[in-house]
């Protein structure tokens, strides 16, 4: 494993920029010319417009990000969930950089050659959720193939880290699957870190359906995205809650998106939630439907009742990191403490 640096420049944490500039459109998204990345023409159903709420919660979380310039993905990704999440201390912070070394067709994140490898940042978050007096925190990175080990030392000392300073905030870490689908016996030693380092959900998503999945996610594999998860379940103790995500409104259909949940159920996959693809630009996958609110509760609905999840968080606006402590308190993976929201 490479001696990490704290490359030149490193900021307060590292994040998704603000917006789509011209050069990270260039950078993101599909841009092969077999896929279709056309716009949808129209405007958006109402049911995907969300109300401004400003809560006490809210604006003391604001006002200390703003006196840290500290950013989030939550507000730097302008995510529609924020003044929900934000309200019950709840906010998500993203590691290892801005460039990912691999390319989704549905990503903001621009794909690139990372600069550095910062490892002074799990402090600043673990400093950045103590001073906000988080709740729960989630923390997600970008695939860092560069690194011997995936970048799974970073995912488990952020860890650490927040533990030792807050150790009632909950912890739910998001990051790739650490070059297991290429090389399993590699990704398999990298999870072991995250393992030791106890968090209480630990997530890959799988994104989409089999059919769709080597077009829109072609650095990784639907089959070893899955042995991935059963083997995190497998690794990982009862108390700490799997999960995934998957995106709709890419080309799937609804029986493809129940049967993809039938396998996300079979791999051992605590909480699952599902979101609407919202097509960030035209460099990007084109948006190929708006899925209903009706059709969500049904895949909540056969999630919960027909199939077992603990929690299955399915609605237009639902991101992954969405009641994320909810999901971890369904999953019976953390309780809040006396004294935090819903404690």
């Amino acid at each position: 494993m490479p001696e990490p640096v704290i490359p030149d420049g490193a900021r307060t944490l590292s994040v998704l920029p603000n917006g789509l500039s011209r050069e990270r459109t260039q950078r993101a998204g599909v841009v092969r010319k077999t896929i279709d990345t056309g716009r949808q023409e129209g405007r958006k159903p109402e049911w995907l417009k969300v109300k401004a709420s400003f809560g006490e919660n809210f604006k003391d979380v604001t006002k200390l990000m703003e006196g840290l310039e500290l950013n989030t993905v939550c507000a730097q990704a302008a995510c529609p969930n924020i003044y929900e999440c934000w309200e019950m201390r709840e906010a998500t912070f993203l590691i290892g950089g801005e460039d990912c070394t691999r390319r989704c067709g549905f990503c903001q994140i621009k794909t690139g050659k990372p600069k550095g490898y910062d490892v002074d940042e799990p402090r600043r978050v673990a400093e950045a959720v103590e001073h906000l007096g988080l709740r729960f925190a989630v923390v997600t990175m970008v695939a860092r193939d560069d690194l011997d080990d995936g970048g799974a030392w970073l995912v488990a000392e952020t860890i650490r880290q927040i533990r030792a300073r807050t150790p009632d905030v909950g912890v739910e870490v998001l990051p790739s699957d650490f070059g297991y689908g290429l090389d399993p016996a590699k990704g398999r030693l990298a999870l072991e870190q995250v393992v030791a380092a106890e968090p209480d959900v630990f997530a890959f998503n799988l994104e989409t359906t089999r059919r769709l999945f080597p077009v829109i996610r072609p650095s990784f594999d639907y089959d070893r995205g899955l042995e991935f998860l059963a083997l995190a379940r497998a690794r990982f103790p009862e108390t700490t809650a799997i999960k995934s995500n998957l995106i709709v409104g890419m080309g799937e259909t609804d029986d493809e998106v129940l049967a993809c949940m039938d396998d996300l159920k079979a791999a051992g996959v605590d909480n699952l939630t599902i979101g609407q693809y919202l097509q960030p630009s035209d460099q990007h996958l084109h948006l190929d439907r708006y899925v209903t609110p009706e059709t969500f509760a049904r895949f909540q609905s056969y999630g919960e009742v027909e199939l077992g999840f603990a929690h299955v968080e399915s609605g237009p606006m639902v991101r992954s990191s969405y009641h994320a402590g909810q999901q971890a308190i369904d999953a019976k993976a953390w309780q809040p403490s006396p004294g935090q929201p819903g404690g």
